[in-house]
């Protein structure tokens, strides 16, 4: 089969790879018909590459139909179609049970003291082949895919796999109202559909970005956006009575933009050997926190914090004091996928499309121009904010 490859930092190439095969009794493989690019990948093409080997099979965000079933799936027969959550889970161990899957203790990744395994997302969290690719084994096909019966397109679904459960997490989190004020940090795709799933609520949106398409496309959404600056706590606060945000979403995580020292060091990071880079990686400062001091800043007093982007060092410094002071909430984590699908999945099939899933995407291409895509998106150009991949 043809699969989306990583070879090296800023390299990834569709290559030929050995077709997958049922390992387990409750696996299943799937002809992947569509599967996203997220904004997290970006982190392996640039970051993480201690943590990668030659080879991977990228992806996490697919969709699909089953070629091919164990016998311990008797939820589902082959030609059925089904979403793939990004998280590996069990549904039935202590964390599952209380709808934290993304700490499966199943499939908890002890070697490296991280939770559940994910797809396509390097040794840290299992080393799983990835969905960018014409085919995806599938384990624990007893718990985890969505079966879908609707005839409606793939894009109405495939988000549910990881950009619509992201979001709502996010958005739960906060324990924003109706009527209060969110402020999304990060209008990419996680933020721009926190800020859809909000406004579906009834709760007033504003946004911070400094890509332009970013702001026009949630604009035209209803979100009142601010482009970043170094005032954009203030107009955040003169949009809210001097307050700050009743809640705040980070939807940056890593790879924020206004730190050169953690910009520099992740560059550092992705040169090194493996077994320096590791290390470096897992206790350093590598991440950029210009959008949670953002977020922190623009917060009301008893505001609570919902962090969706993705943070991965260890020694980075927080203003603990005003967190304390304001008396801040903050909330982290991998979204728990199949906590929400049953609340998400009403609206993906809803007459009218409410979140707009099947104009969500702004490219569509075939998986053979992949590498050319994560080149576009990393670079924020042609309007790039949200790519998904037909292989």
């Amino acid at each position: 089969m043809k699969a989306l490859t990583w070879q090296g930092r800023r390299d990834v190439r569709v290559e030929d790879v050995p077709d997958p095969t049922i390992e387990q009794p409750n696996d299943i493989v799937i002809d992947v018909t569509t599967t996203g690019l997220c904004g997290s990948d970006l982190h392996l093409y640039e970051t993480l590459g201690a943590f990668l080997h030659p080879g991977d099979i990228l992806g996490h965000e697919p969709m699909g139909v089953v070629v091919e079933k164990g016998p311990a799936v008797p939820n589902l027969e082959v030609g059925d179609r089904v979403v793939v959550p990004f998280q590996i889970s069990c549904g039935s161990c202590f964390m599952c049970d209380r709808g934290l899957h993304t700490q499966c203790e199943t499939t908890q990744v002890t070697d490296h003291g991280m939770g559940a395994q994910l797809f396509g997302y390097t040794d840290l969290y299992g080393a799983v082949p990835g969905g960018q690719a014409e085919l995806l084994r599938v384990p624990h096909a007893d718990f985890g895919p969505l079966k879908i019966e609707s005839d409606l397109p793939d894009e109405r679904f495939v988000y549910l796999s990881d950009v619509v459960p992201t979001a709502w997490q996010s958005v739960e989190y906060t324990g924003v109202q109706p009527g209060e004020t969110l402020l999304v940090v990060g209008l990419g795709p996680i933020g721009e559909m926190a800020a859809r799933i909000a406004l579906h609520r009834g709760v007033r949106v504003l946004g911070i970005d400094l890509v332009g398409a970013r702001l026009r496309r949630s604009a035209r959404l209803g979100v009142e956006t601010v482009e970043l600056g170094p005032d954009s706590a203030d107009q955040v606060r003169d949009l809210t009575a001097g307050r700050g945000a009743d809640a705040v979403i980070d939807a940056v995580g890593m790879e924020a933009h206004g730190s050169p020292f953690a910009e520099a060091a992740q560059r550092v990071a992705g040169l090194l050997p493996d077994a320096l880079a590791q290390p470096l990686m897992k206790n350093a400062s590598v991440d950029r926190l210009s959008a949670l001091r953002l977020a922190i800043d623009a917060a009301r007093r008893g505001a609570t914090i919902s962090l969706a982007g993705v943070y991965a060092g260890a020694a980075d410094t927080l203003p603990m004091q005003t967190i304390f002071d304001k008396q801040l909430t903050i909330r982290t984590g991998q979204a728990n996928v199949r906590r929400w699908l049953d609340d998400a999945l009403p609206l993906a099939l809803a007459d009218g499309d409410p979140l707009g899933l099947e104009t969500f995407a702004t490219h569509r291409v075939p998986l053979a121009e992949a590498p050319e895509a994560y080149a576009t998106f990393q670079a924020k150009e042609d309007d790039a904010i949200k790519i998904v991949f037909t292989p």
